[in-house]
């Protein structure tokens, strides 16, 4: 009895160590004061300034952007490269798997300044493409990640099937593995636009002038002092990659009880 209740209030301690922050920064994104230790009363004032600053709209516009056409890109080459790699003999799976794990576990402030140095070393400018480009980049070995264990759930003969009885390869990928593994695809395209949201280092050392994204847009926010409105749109930033965990949490859940709805 009391060792269960140790474990509870440990978990308790934990969560509360984790979310308070949060926590805090969601409760004074609606202070009325611009003092960030004084509860002035709640308001929504922040929230509404919110739409008309204009530096926060054109780096919401271009967040949106390159997550969109990140996630789009880096799912289609993240996928034709995860249908390579299933296919590929043990040793070449093996290495080239391994490969794919760098970058994953790479530190984000290592690639961010890699990508950087290579995109002015063939003089690239650094701006849209340079931050597009970077964000393909990191996304894709995510994407190869959410594919591979659906086709590793893929009868390996469906395909030769379909192709005994007159289809082409194109085709049966297309009507027969395709929607096989159209789950993990989807879960890769979530994921990849979620990092894309989230990314502030990366984008940091690719972004050029005029061209920003929010994480850095809030950064630049604080450089210039206490602005409430950072915790507004901090708060609808955290709400927002919270709401696309969850849609992803729910697929996996899903797709673990074999209940996919097609």
């Amino acid at each position: 009895m009391v060792g269960k209740f140790i474990k509870r209030f440990y978990t308790f301690l934990i969560f509360v160590f984790l979310y308070a922050p949060i926590v805090t920064l969601i409760a004074f994104s609606f202070n009325e004061s611009r003092s960030r230790g004084k509860w002035g009363g709640f308001t929504l004032r922040w929230y509404k300034e919110l739409l008309y600053d204009a530096p926060i709209k054109n780096a919401f516009y271009y967040t949106m952007v390159i997550a969109l056409l990140s996630a789009i890109i880096a799912t289609i080459i993240g996928t034709i490269a995860a249908v390579g790699i299933y296919n590929m003999g043990f040793l070449g799976k093996k290495v080239v798997l391994n490969l794919n794990y760098l970058p994953v576990l790479n530190p984000d402030i290592v690639t961010g300044v890699s990508l950087m140095t290579l995109f002015i070393f063939i003089n690239l400018e650094l701006g849209f493409l340079s931050m597009l480009l970077a964000h393909i980049t990191f996304c894709i070995p995510y994407v190869v990640l959410a594919v591979l264990p659906k086709l590793k759930q893929l009868n390996k003969h469906l395909a030769e099937a379909a192709m005994d009885l007159g289809a082409t390869p194109f085709y049966a990928f297309r009507k027969v593995i395709l929607p096989e593994i159209m789950p993990g695809i989807v879960t890769g395209a979530l994921m990849a636009f979620t990092l894309s949201i989230d990314d502030f280092v990366i984008s940091f050392f690719t972004a050029g002038k005029g061209v920003t994204n929010l994480s850095i847009a809030v950064y630049s926010m604080a450089r210039r002092g206490i602005n409430p409105k950072i915790n507004a749109l901090s708060t609808l930033m955290f709400l927002g990659v919270l709401g696309l965990l969850l849609i992803i949490n729910k697929r996996t859940v899903i797709e673990n009880k074999g209940g996919v709805k097609k």
